[in-house]
């Protein structure tokens, strides 16, 4: 334990620290200067302070007034040394947050009691400190992991959709990162582009109302088939929707909105502009480009430059004129995850992309060769 004397009195010091080093674990520093003891109390973390009420260049009650100032004393015991026991001095004193209090008439076996109560009042906050430390410290690492499951299990459930129209779970991946670029080329907080990129993947989870027979036809769809695949969106939004955890009510923002379109021409409620969320608005940029640039049972994949271009032409259109031109800044990244350079193999272990299960496809005999796509109003895909 490591104790802080300040005093003016070189007798009052000599003896103060003999009884104080008395006790078993306790170091003494002594200063005669109390802006010399401010500043080592600065770079040291005393477990006890004892400062004399009156000193010529800085009084005690100013000297606990700063001392209180740093962060490491706030509970520290502070003890005040005086002769002046007034109500008056006291009351200033515990004002500015001393602790208790030390006659300087005290002697003998009084003042080494007191003081032997003082090192053990301070051991007993000291214990005390550090066991809320380590409190706080597993407090924040269970909602830590309990974020993380969080994570995993949006991840997860995400897969679980993306297994019924994709090889693998590079989709789900590259959607969230190229969702996650875009936002932070808008310029958005870290803690928005970290939510963006963990609810993104949930954006097509309506899909598990689509049957099998419509969600893998290689060829056209027809005007009934495609009316059911559009109710994704609203089935997605109510399967999320209601839900207390951000992340989730993120994910049922996109999932019903993000085959809305910014001049009003999508579904399922025909929003235009600003009234379509943000994150939709980022996401449907992020869906289309990977969905142009995959290979799907029933259309052939887009060269990236080929996509990129198209991404460009419905600014304005298809997309919010903003998010394209972001998608457009951050070109390099988006290249990078294309090629597979930023691959989720290569993602901290903390990351839910690391754990991808290997996604074998079943029913293989459903895919079919690369058709002409389906028909999409305007003649854009928009990776419904």
């Amino acid at each position: 334990m490591d104790a802080l004397l300040v005093d003016d009195s070189s007798t009052m010091r000599l003896r103060m620290r003999r009884l104080l080093e008395g006790e078993p674990g306790v170091a003494v520093a002594d200063h005669a200067d109390p802006a010399a003891a401010l500043l080592e109390a600065q770079m040291r973390a005393f477990d006890l302070v004892l400062v004399d009420f009156h000193m010529p260049d800085m009084t005690g009650i100013a000297f606990i007034r700063a001392l209180r100032t740093i962060a490491h004393y706030a509970q520290v015991p502070v003890i005040m040394i005086t002769s002046d026991v007034c109500d008056a001095t006291r009351m200033a004193a515990l004002e500015v947050g001393a602790t208790d209090f030390l006659d300087k008439r005290t002697r003998g076996l009084e003042l080494h009691t007191r003081l032997r109560n003082f090192v053990r009042l301070a051991g007993a906050v000291r214990r005390l400190s550090e066991q809320a430390a380590r409190l706080d410290g597993a407090m924040e690492a269970a909602l830590r992991h309990l974020h993380e499951r969080e994570e995993e299990i949006i991840f997860r459930l995400s897969l679980a959709v993306e297994y019924r129209d994709n090889d693998t779970g590079d989709h789900t991946w590259r959607v969230a990162s190229y969702s996650r670029l875009i936002a932070e080329a808008l310029g958005l907080a870290p803690d928005a582009c970290r939510r963006l990129y963990l609810a993104a993947p949930l954006h097509d989870v309506g899909k598990v109302a689509v049957p099998d027979g419509i969600l893998l036809k290689p060829g056209k769809l027809d005007a009934e088939e495609f009316a059911l695949v559009k109710t994704h969106a609203t089935i997605g939004q109510r399967i999320l929707g209601e839900s207390e955890s951000e992340l989730i009510q993120l994910a049922a923002e996109i999932a019903g909105a993000h085959h809305e379109h910014w001049d009003g021409g999508g579904y399922p409620s025909g929003l235009a502009g600003r009234d379509i969320p943000l994150a939709a608005r980022i996401v449907a940029v992020a869906d289309v480009f990977d969905a142009l640039t995959t290979r799907r049972p029933y259309k052939a994949a887009l060269a990236f430059e080929d996509a990129f271009a198209a991404i460009e032409a419905e600014s304005g259109r298809h997309f919010d004129p903003a998010c394209v031109a972001a998608f457009t800044r951050c070109r390099a990244e988006i290249a990078a995850v294309y090629g597979g350079a930023g691959s989720a193999a290569r993602l901290p272990s903390r990351e839910p992309w690391t754990r991808v299960p290997a996604l074998l496809r079943e029913i293989s005999a459903l895919q079919g060769e690369p058709g002409s796509g389906r028909p999409e109003g305007s003649g854009f895909y928009s990776g419904a």
